[in-house]
């Protein structure tokens, strides 16, 4: 019996991958523009400034966090899309889902640093970080797993094989981390934005390549 499903229209994915990377720059370069100079008024001494400057702390705290998280991400995608022999069109859409909540996070990052100490309207601000970084980690399983199952890893079991690894050990305990730091950072907006920091960081240091390293040694 024929089959009657439709061929799937492979796509190539040197324009996703020049989009994507253009997206997130756009959107680590919005983080930067965010940060405000202190008024300072003529005559001011030297000591002033500073002090007006460390008074900033949150924003740039905020901004920290948010660069390492989006760089995390890009890092991410970037290892994913150079595994994938082609894309399709679900991919393609997905991904665009992915590049929203990226170009979002300024926003409540801003949110963040000029909602610092106003504990309810914190607390908001907080939280819908989160849900924004726990999205854009959940799109990152989500391609990843559209990939697999469409096979656009193509015939290179090896590549589909490290994707998978790469996800085990690093994206899904990011997930839950993401969703209970949300929780807490309602409870204590401070502990909740240390821990999205924690989380960025994991994400971007490569903790299996280390210990590949460090097996190596000790072998």
């Amino acid at each position: 019996m024929a089959d009657n499903k439709p061929a799937m229209i492979r796509h190539r994915k040197n324009r996703l991958e020049a989009f994507s990377d253009g997206v997130f720059a756009i959107a680590i370069t919005l983080l930067v523009l965010e940060i405000g100079v202190p008024l300072v008024e003529d005559g001011i001494g030297s000591g002033e400034v500073l002090r007006r400057l460390g008074e900033e702390w949150p924003v740039y705290l905020a901004y920290f966090v948010s660069f390492m998280t989006i760089g995390a991400v890009w890092i991410e995608h970037s290892a994913l899309v150079d595994a994938l022999d082609h894309i399709d069109g679900a991919f393609m859409r997905l991904n665009l889902v992915l590049l929203l909540f990226a170009a979002f996070l300024p926003f409540p990052t801003r949110m963040m640093s000029e909602w610092d100490g106003n504990l309810p309207a914190e607390r908001v601000a907080v939280v819908v970080y989160g849900i924004v970084l726990l999205i854009m980690t959940a799109m990152l399983l989500v391609l990843g797993r559209h990939a697999e199952r469409e096979g656009l890893f193509g015939d290179d079991l090896a590549d589909e094989r490290k994707e998978e690894a790469r996800v085990k050990y690093q994206l899904t305990p990011s997930l839950i981390a993401y969703a209970v730091a949300a929780v807490l950072g309602f409870l204590s907006p401070r502990l909740g934005i240390s821990l999205y920091l924690l989380i960025a960081i994991y994400l971007a240091i490569p903790l299996r390549d280390i210990r590949k390293l460090f097996g190596k040694r000790a072998a």
